[in-house]
């Protein structure tokens, strides 16, 4: 039984992140742009696309190629494996801050969010780190989360919870954000360790509980509330339209994390369905649809990813996701599990 527990959590693991890439590659030529202004240029997303000439954000990227909310997941998921101590929370800085000056290098616009951006140069300044995300409430930190909820398992919730804190103080040390975030990270840890959609979705609503006292109080107060009226919302059968306009769906963590939850609802955890449901809603599509569909394919694993579309975004990104969600499986192997509030 072992074995087979441990084929389950490393087929979910890489197909988390696959479905995290998948969910942003579809999104990006969206991203930042209202739902009317998607209809007025590509029609409806119904698969990978590239984006219009002069996008003011994605332009330079060919379709089924990636953006920052996959490059900074790896990006931390390596910070983690290459330093499996304590949270290194210099190098994690000075990983932020050379990525952008890749990005730069490349021609590309797409850049640190604005709470990672205005935390970095606080500290490029000299701030303390520590107070440096005092003021971060946008999505940059749920976004990437991902390779937290991997590598901690969910049994261990207050573990879990200070691990996404760990990774958030750098730049999104808020409530709102940590509580965001760890509502991710909570629903992948469980589904990675084998945990059905509802009892997931509880560990993701306690971790957003718990989540919600850590940091500064800066930013909304009842995360797990939104997130939970957001999946209400879209069991309900909302149109799309409705459930946008009422949830929203901007860089803010009190939108888009909720909002992802509810795609997820809405898609029946279809990998796909989820991604081009996020492609379409406008605003922050890639982010949106990263995080949906990171949680869908925690579930489904790697069957349940769209095969031919899975190698188109193989063949676009050099991901490496393999090698990566093994090293983080080998972390959650190793971890000592301190307390035993289950939820299931």
């Amino acid at each position: 039984m072992r074995a087979a527990g441990q084929d389950i959590e490393r087929d979910r693991a890489a197909a988390t992140l696959y479905g995290l890439a998948l969910g942003d590659a579809l999104g990006m030529p969206s991203q930042t742009l209202t739902r009317e202004e998607i209809r007025r240029n590509y029609g409806t997303i119904e698969g990978f696309v590239a984006p219009f000439a002069g996008h003011p954000v994605s332009d330079g990227l060919d379709a089924a190629q990636v953006t920052d909310d996959t490059e900074q997941t790896v990006l931390l998921a390596r910070r983690l494996i290459d330093c499996p101590g304590a949270f290194d929370a210099k190098g994690w800085t000075e990983d932020l801050l050379e990525w952008e000056a890749g990005v730069k290098a490349r021609g590309l616009l797409d850049l640190l969010g604005p709470s990672s951006k205005a935390a970095l140069e606080a500290i490029r300044h000299g701030a303390n780190p520590a107070e440096a995300g005092k003021s971060g409430t946008t999505n940059g930190a749920a976004m990437r989360i991902a390779p937290v909820g991997i590598m901690v398992p969910a049994e261990d919730i207050d573990a879990l919870v200070a691990a996404v804190e760990e990774t958030c103080r750098v730049t999104h040390n808020t409530g709102e954000a940590i509580a965001a975030a760890a509502a991710v990270a909570g629903y992948i840890s469980a589904r990675v360790g084998g945990a059905g959609d509802s009892a997931a979705f509880e560990t993701a609503i306690r971790a957003a509980e718990l989540g919600q006292k850590r940091g500064h109080t800066t930013g909304i107060g009842d995360m797990a509330e939104r997130i939970a009226h957001a999946v209400k919302l879209a069991g309900a059968g909302v149109p799309v339209d409705v459930f946008a306009e009422r949830v929203g769906t901007s860089v803010v963590s009190h939108e888009a994390v909720p909002a992802a939850f509810g795609l997820m609802r809405m898609a029946a955890g279809d990998v796909w369905r989820a991604g081009l449901l996020a492609a379409n809603i406008g605003d922050d599509t890639d982010t949106i649809g990263a995080m949906a569909c990171a949680m869908c394919a925690s579930g489904c694993g790697m069957d349940g990813l769209p095969q031919e579309h899975l190698e188109r975004l193989k063949s676009a990104n050099a991901l490496e996701i393999e090698d990566i969600s093994e090293g983080l499986i080998a972390l959650r192997r190793r971890a000592p599990v301190h307390s035993r509030e289950v939820v299931s």
